[in-house]
């Protein structure tokens, strides 16, 4: 079995683990057992918890001073914008929306990457990347009287999210995987407890089946953080990213399967928009790097 493959594989197991960690937490929600911000902070704690134990068992300490470095701070700030609003977007719109318009998550970096960190983008991608806003549009469907409100969610927990990944850039290389997954739960906590502020009433306790819920969404969520991280390590970027797309699949199956979710065509078609625009972006990023090294290679 090639590197690349292995990669693929990995890749898709992730997105498989991220799916399930979604529909985990819609259920837990739905039952009416648990409000999303109490159900965020038991995931994050949970999860936290669980990359605490992975971090000694790697031997490396589970907090470091590199969290307050400008980088990580800055990551921190989208993160918490990303998992607050991600995680209203799944208790209270449906499934396969919220997982549809996070996919235009890499097509925001890439134009991120263009407009902040002086990257060259040609006329093709910034033509995908209008493609692919074009299919965010479709699920959104804006309106003379504005957007559908619980949509406005998805939308914000996808920007944070994609600031996280352009603000990953930033941070520092000696960060070990664990200590950033440390960090990214913790972040986690801080967005439910901040959800849990607004809601109205005192905080209650999860009930017991909504908690073992939230506890099969920690594990599924690390599982799958993991899994992502071996597999953009093992084989090649340019090869393994385009199947993170295959996390959409995941959630169409089990928004269709668990929650009786039946998405229009304006909805689907949407997402193969945004789908399309972000392979066909992975694969010319791809072609000109390899345009690159070939430019920069020696000639006997």
């Amino acid at each position: 079995m090639t590197d690349n493959l292995r990669g693929a594989i990995l890749m898709m197991l992730a997105m498989l683990g991220f799916g399930i960690e979604d529909a985990f937490f819609k259920a837990a929600t739905a039952t009416g057992g648990v409000t999303a911000g109490m159900g965020t902070v038991q995931y994050g704690l949970v999860a936290m918890a669980l990359y605490a134990v992975y971090a000694r068992a790697k031997g490396v300490p589970v907090l470091t001073p590199a969290y307050l470095k400008r980088g990580l701070l800055i990551r921190t700030g989208f993160e918490i914008v990303g998992r607050l609003f991600f995680a209203l977007s799944l208790a209270y719109t449906p499934l396969s929306t919220t997982s549809a318009i996070l996919q235009a998550a890499p097509l925001v970096v890439m134009a991120g990457a263009a407009l902040f960190l002086g990257e060259k983008i040609g006329p093709r991608r910034w033509a995908a990347m209008a493609v692919g806003l074009a299919g965010v549009l479709l699920i959104v469907r804006p309106s003379p009287e504005g957007i559908e409100p619980n949509a406005i969610f998805a939308l914000l927990g996808m920007i944070g999210f994609a600031g996280r990944d352009l603000a990953t850039r930033a941070a520092p290389a000696s960060v070990h995987a664990a200590q950033l997954g440390v960090l990214g739960f913790a972040v986690v906590t801080v967005a439910g407890l901040v959800i849990l502020a607004f809601e109205p009433g005192p905080p209650t306790l999860p009930a017991p089946l909504a908690a073992l819920l939230i506890c099969g969404t920690a594990v599924s969520g690390v599982l799958g953080y993991t899994a992502m991280t071996f597999a953009m390590r093992t084989g090649e970027v340019g090869v393994v990213a385009p199947f993170r797309y295959f996390r959409l699949i995941v959630a169409l199956v089990l928004a269709y399967t668990l929650f009786g979710e039946r998405p229009d065509a304006l909805t689907l078609s949407g997402a193969a928009l945004i789908v399309g625009a972000g392979v066909y972006s992975l694969i010319r990023d791809r072609r000109s790097g390899a345009a690159r090294r070939s430019a920069l290679k020696p000639k006997a």
